[in-house]
C-alpha cells in the first residue's frame, strides 16, 4: 500500500492507493505542521483516523508533502512519527508543501511560478524540472502575507483598533468570540495560533464585496506580489498558478491584482491532492513499462 498525504496547517489528505495506482480509501486529518505541533500531537492526529489505524501495518511507501516541512529539522520529525506508526513502511518520502502545489499545477518541462494562499503562503519558481525558493520562510508571525492567518490577524488588529466600519465590526463581533483572553488564550496557549489565525478570513470571504474587504484583500494581495512574485525577473512572462483556499475563494479579486502589475494568473485550485494522485499514478506506470 502506498500513501500520499498532502498537508496543510488545517488539514490533511490523504489517499491509499496499490502499486497499480488503484484507490484503496481516501481520508482526511487535522493539519500535521511539525513547526508547531509536538510529536505527541502529530502521532494523536494520525492513529485516531480509523482507516489509518487499520491500514498501518499494510502501508510500504509514504509520500508526504507538508507545510512546515521547510527545514530539514522538521521533516526528521514527521519521518520519525511515521516510523513509529506505519512499522512495515520502507520508504518515506517527506518533501515541503511547495513541491505538491508544483506536482498539482505545473506541466512538466515548463517554465512557471507557483504559489501558495491557504493557511500560510509561499512562492517558487519552477524550471520545469527544478524548484527556485528565493524567500525562505519565517513562519507566519514574520512571513505569509496574503494566508489565511494573514488576513486573520489584519481582521482582529482592524477591529481592537477600531478600524472596521461599524455595521461590518458589527457582524464581524456576532459571528466571533472576540473576547480579549479568549484571543489571547487561542494564540499564546493553544496548539495551532496560524489555523486559528486563518478562521476568521472565512469572515474577509463572506464579506469581500464592502469597501473594508476590498482594502484589505488588496492590500494582502499586493503586499505577496511585491514581495514574493516580482523577486522572479520573468514573472511577467510565464503562468503563475495558485493553490490553496484564499486563492481559491479571492480569485477574482486575485487576478485584478496580479493584472494591475502586468501578471497573468494560470491554474487556480483548492487543494492539490487530486493533482497528485495522478502524478503518482503516472510514476507509477513508467516504473512498470
Amino acid at each position: 500500500m502506498i500513501l500520499i498525504v498532502d498537508s496543510g496547517s488545517t488539514k490533511t489528505d490523504w489517499i491509499a492507493i496499490d502499486k497499480g495506482g488503484k484507490i484503496l480509501f481516501e481520508t482526511q486529518t487535522l493539519g500535521l505542521n511539525p513547526q508547531v505541533l509536538t510529536n505527541h500531537i502529530l502521532k494523536e492526529r494520525i492513529v485516531n483516523n480509523f482507516e489509518l489505524y487499520k491500514f498501518r501495518k499494510e502501508v510500504e511507501e509514504i509520500y508526504f508533502y507538508g507545510a512546515g516541512c521547510g527545514t530539514e529539522p522538521p521533516r526528521v520529525l514527521i519521518k520519525n512519527v511515521f516510523g513509529d506508526i506505519f512499522k512495515n513502511c520502507n520508504k518515506f518520502s517527506i518533501k515541503e508543501d511547495t513541491y505538491a502545489a508544483i506536482y498539482s499545477t505545473a506541466d512538466e518541462n515548463s517554465k512557471s511560478i507557483v504559489c501558495i494562499l491557504g493557511t500560510g503562503s509561499n512562492c517558487t519558481y519552477y524550471d520545469g524540472e527544478n524548484i527556485d525558493q528565493r524567500v525562505i520562510s519565517l513562519g507566519y508571525i514574520l512571513m505569509d502575507d496574503a494566508s489565511g492567518n494573514y488576513f486573520g490577524r489584519q481582521l482582529l488588529r482592524d477591529y481592537y483598533f477600531n478600524r472596521i466600519p461599524d455595521e461590518t465590526s458589527k457582524k464581524f463581533n456576532e459571528e466571533f468570540d472576540l473576547d480579549a483572553e479568549t484571543i489571547k488564550n487561542n494564540l499564546y496557549k493553544q496548539p495551532n495560533p496560524n489555523t486559528y489565525l486563518a478562521t476568521f478570513a472565512k469572515f474577509l470571504i463572506n464579506n469581500k464585496d464592502s469597501d473594508y474587504g476590498q482594502s484589505l484583500i488588496k492590500r494582502g494581495f499586493n503586499l505577496f506580489i511585491e514581495r514574493q512574485i516580482l523577486q522572479f525577473s520573468n514573472a511577467k512572462e510565464i503562468p503563475i498558478h495558485f493553490v490553496g483556499s484564499i486563492s481559491f475563494y479571492l480569485k477574482k479579486e486575485l487576478e485584478q491584482c496580479l493584472n494591475a502589475y502586468g501578471l497573468k494568473a494560470g491554474n487556480v485550485i483548492r487543494k492539490p491532492i487530486d493533482g497528485l494522485l495522478q502524478y503518482h499514478q503516472k510514476k507509477l506506470q513508467h516504473s512498470y513499462h
